[in-house]
């Protein structure tokens, strides 16, 4: 279900929405966007909850953003960004049977996550808006609890191993699976402070000479891993397996057609001159 959900962060119809309202193109109007849920709060509560971005990064924006608009108008550009976006790698299916059941199920699912705001920021900040009436957008924000409730114990797991966002992006190059370039031109961490990081992770034996992972660092990994998925299952159980089953049918023909649509996921950075 995550490209239902992660579209907003790359369609151009967001970047579209928060320029219209003054903001700055590219990322920042991601780090407002984002935290909009939150009200506005200061660059060290997005630094926090967001966890690994370089923190001048952040602070470009925030909180100069909340000057420019109001929270609320930055929730909802993004809330009709994502309506747009979505219809337009959907098309029909953005109205279909299937889109209104899945957002039942995810609704279900996601309401039943709110017994559990305790040290949960960003899901207990989007949990507390309101519910669009739309059934497309229903799956949308229903997915955005999900994420966020999810995302916010993988950093509880984190934080209890004494992993900060800068060693969680090393960590997560280090498999292999998205390019280590990618995390940090996207994160924007600049090269010495990237080596350094690169350095206290070897000093714990957690990262071999060639930048992969040894074999303590993916024993590691799997404990936050499998801590990460163990913090989330609860959500679910509302839906049971069955549900959980249908769910998954009913959203991978919609997530596939988000990334066949061409712009969802960060790009490795060219290296022509």
């Amino acid at each position: 279900m995550e490209p239902i959900h992660g579209l907003i962060y790359f369609a151009p119809e967001a970047g579209e929405a928060y320029e219209a309202l003054g903001l700055p193109g590219g990322q920042g109007g991601y780090f407002a966007s984002r935290a909009a849920a939150m009200g506005p709060v200061p660059a060290e509560v997005v630094i926090s909850t967001f966890f690994n971005f370089y923190p001048p990064f952040v602070r470009q924006t925030i909180p100069s953003a909340w000057s420019i608009a109001a929270a609320e108008q930055i929730q909802a550009a993004r809330m009709e960004a994502a309506g747009k976006a979505l219809r337009t790698v959907l098309g029909e299916a953005a109205d279909s049977a299937e889109v209104e059941e899945a957002a039942a199920l995810a609704r279900t699912a996601a309401e039943s996550s709110t017994q559990w705001p305790e040290g949960r920021p960003l899901f207990a900040a989007n949990a507390s808006l309101d519910w669009p009436d739309d059934p497309l957008l229903v799956l949308f924000h229903s997915q955005t609890l999900l994420r966020e409730f999810r995302g916010d114990g993988h950093i509880a797991a984190m934080t209890v191993e004494g992993v900060s966002g800068l060693d969680a992006l090393l960590i997560h190059g280090a498999t292999g699976e998205v390019p280590a370039s990618v995390l940090q031109m996207s994160r924007q961490w600049p090269d010495d402070e990237w080596a350094a990081g690169q350095e206290r992770l070897r000093s714990r034996g957690w990262l071999a000479e060639d930048g992969t992972l040894t074999e303590v660092g993916r024993t590691h990994r799997q404990w936050v891993e499998d801590r990460t998925d163990a913090l989330a299952a609860p959500a679910y159980d509302a839906i049971g397996e069955e549900g959980c089953e249908r769910l998954r049918m009913l959203c991978r023909p919609l997530s596939k057609a988000v990334v066949e649509g061409g712009t969802f996921g960060f790009r490795e950075p060219s290296t022509e001159k």
